[in-house]
């Protein structure tokens, strides 16, 4: 029995069709036949009903997939349970928001393989809601994402790891106007409501009954600060201190109070690699806080 044709038949099941578990796992859909007629070869059963357009799983084809989850499951966990106290080693499929790509991660990422040689990191980048969905669908080990804001995924647990705060940010020349006057004066620049972050400004912009022009609805924070630089609009997005000391644009306190979000570590509950994952928890809250221990000696130093 190939162990390939198990991740397989789990492909086909999370992703719906042959040709799209294919494109998952690098296979053409015709090898992907062939996986999945090794197994119904293997077992004596057929896995899937092929009389519909799409491929759905016959009661044998649930028992066998739920059966190579757990196979596959304890597979996994070999490498980590070699490693000793001192040293991890495994595999740990992560997802990250772009913000912590910009920030704590690629420090953390660096003291965790140094400490841990053997511990091989695989990285995506997303928004907070498609990197939930891949954790719950077990395509992803953990993410780091803004605090789930409902609806979200069942099954999902999270570590606090640091703070957000959001910001205005304006145009240069704009540094003498208050927040009301930006976003009533100047177009605005949305953060895409699909993204968790784009509805917690929603939210409050509601709350304080504040009306906005809009005119761009953007779903990467890079990107929407680009366009505030060349000056075609304001917008509200979540920064690190270290983003925000790094703009040369006027930024404005957003919320009353300031609105923060808490950046998490995503997992499901069965918590498959929870020891690598703490271990990668524990990396960035000592990045981010190494980070503002910087920032605040940068900021008591005498300028010269």
């Amino acid at each position: 029995m190939s162990l390939r044709a198990l991740r397989t038949l789990q492909a086909i099941a999370r992703h719906g069709s042959f040709a799209r578990a294919g494109a998952a796992v690098g296979l053409t859909q015709s090898a992907v036949s062939l996986q999945v007629k090794s197994l119904e070869d293997e077992f004596g059963v057929r896995l899937f009903d092929r009389s519909r357009r799409l491929p759905v799983l016959t009661e044998a084809g649930k028992i066998v997939l739920a059966k190579s989850e757990e196979v596959l499951a304890l597979l996994d966990r070999i490498p980590e349970a070699l490693g000793d106290e001192q040293s991890l080693a495994g595999r740990l499929k992560i997802g990250a928001i772009q913000t912590a790509l910009a920030g704590a991660l690629p420090d953390a990422l660096t003291t965790l393989k140094r400490a841990h040689p053997r511990l091989r990191v695989h990285l995506v980048a997303g928004m907070s809601a498609e990197l939930a969905a891949q954790v719950a669908a077990g395509e992803i080990d953990a993410a780091v994402t803004t605090e789930p804001v409902r609806p979200h995924p069942p099954g999902l647990v999270w570590t606090p790891l640091y703070r957000d705060r959001f910001w205005l940010i304006a145009p240069k020349g704009n540094e003498r106007k208050d927040q009301r006057e930006l976003l009533t004066d100047l177009p605005f620049i949305r953060f895409d409501s699909r993204a968790w972050a784009g509805r917690v400004i929603d939210r409050e912009l509601r709350r304080q009954r504040l009306t906005v022009r809009e005119e761009m609805i953007l779903d990467s924070q890079e990107v929407i600060l680009r366009m505030v630089e060349k000056g075609l609009g304001v917008a509200i997005a979540p920064l690190s201190e270290e983003a925000r000391l790094g703009l040369a644009l006027p930024c404005l306190p957003f919320g009353e109070p300031q609105l923060t979000r808490r950046i998490v570590l995503l997992e499901r509950q069965d918590r498959r690699t929870e020891r690598l994952a703490a271990a990668l928890a524990q990396a960035l809250i000592a990045a981010e806080q190494a980070t503002r221990a910087r920032l605040k000696t940068s900021a008591g130093m005498p300028r010269r």
